[in-house]
């Protein structure tokens, strides 16, 4: 008899926010958050409002291309010569680049300024690595109808149906405005149709700016999606930074013992052990030609306490009992350090009592 356990119903669920390790993971890797509505969106309304505020040096250009034209070519017989043609391009080419540089700057500046806004500084080739997960025509179906592809299509429609309403109504309210341009001079039709392209493309800009507010927030809620984390992956990576916590015990556990073992090597060097006499014992040394203080060389408590006693007793070390005093010594001062002043007429009286009882001065 055979059981089907489906597996995935163990899978942990990614429930916990992103580390900051998984977020800079992802951002090598370009996966960042941006909304390309926003950058479009502050392009095309950067674009119009240029057009706008550079409006009468747009209409003098092209009313003075314009009349140009008819004077000097539409009135030639050789119009159509090779050398008439160049020429009328190469004037063409000018005046078009003289009122679409400025522009094309802005909408630059503005696109540079958007992307270091969301994204900042990201250099990365990652983006370029060729996925051969991208030819699998599953996982290409599937991306056609993820979600992701409906928001960009359901997207693509807002567009489409808004832009193109505002347009037409605002077409409809201008026909008696592009009909009677057939009455009127160049200039007037020029400005005309300059005033008409700008509003229409303001109000399209202004549409495309709500929807670019809305895909952001969209967007940040995606990315965040995409990097939630379970919490055993938090483990895993805790462990991966931090080290196994078995390994890093072990770890600190030798270093305790090579630690150890150092201050035991010191503490033949002492001049004298104050104990406690059964649980604390410190090892101090004075030599008043380097120092101008007692210091600690070795302190412990309970087993260590009695290793440090054996050891001074196998050295031939005095051994003096103040339980205050080397309760005092192992809570406050650490090994290696100097006794601290309030302590030093108690360790003077001890050190007096031990050169006296060895005839040193």
């Amino acid at each position: 008899m055979k059981f089907h356990i489906n597996l995935q119903l163990f899978t942990e669920e990614k429930t916990e926010k992103a580390t900051p390790k998984k977020v800079k993971e992802s951002r090598e890797k370009g996966q960042v958050l941006q909304s390309k509505e926003v950058n479009s969106a502050l392009v095309l309304l950067g674009a119009f409002l240029t057009l706008k505020l550079l409006s009468s040096y747009i209409g003098a250009s092209m009313k003075e291309f314009a009349i140009y034209v008819y004077d000097q070519y539409l009135n030639l017989d050789y119009l159509f010569s090779i050398k008439n043609i160049n020429r009328l391009t190469l004037i063409t080419l000018y005046n078009i680049l003289k009122i679409s540089i400025p522009i094309a700057i802005v909408c630059l500046l503005i696109g540079v300024i958007c992307g270091y806004m969301q994204v900042g500084y990201l250099f990365t080739t990652k983006t370029l690595a060729v996925k051969f997960s991208k030819l699998n025509p599953i996982e290409g179906f599937k991306r056609m109808f993820s979600m992701k592809s409906l928001v960009e299509l359901v997207k693509s429609f807002i567009k489409i149906i808004f832009i193109g309403y505002i347009v037409y109504r605002y077409a409809v309210n201008q026909l008696s405005t592009i009909f009677n341009m057939m009455l009127v001079d160049v200039g007037v039709i020029v400005e005309t149709l300059i005033h008409i392209t700008i509003n229409i493309g303001l109000r399209a800009a202004i549409v495309l700016l709500v929807i670019a507010v809305l895909d952001y927030y969209y967007q940040k809620y995606d990315y965040d999606k995409n990097l939630k984390m379970s919490k055993q992956e938090i483990k895993e990576e805790y462990k991966q930074t931090e080290g196994n916590p078995q390994i890093k015990s072990k770890i600190k556990e030798k270093q305790r013992q090579i630690a150890m073992g150092r201050m035991m090597q010191e503490v033949p060097k002492a001049d004298v052990i104050v104990t406690n006499p059964t649980h604390f014992a410190v090892a101090i040394q004075y030599d008043p030609k380097q120092f101008e203080a007692p210091r600690v060389l070795a302190k412990g408590q309970d087993l260590i306490a009695q290793n440090i006693k054996k050891i001074a007793t196998e050295n031939n070390l005095p051994i003096v009992e103040n339980k205050p005093l080397a309760r005092t010594l192992y809570d406050t001062v650490e090994i290696g350090e100097f006794v601290p002043p309030e302590l030093y007429q108690a360790v003077a009286e001890i050190l007096a009592y031990v050169y006296q009882m060895n005839n040193r001065t």
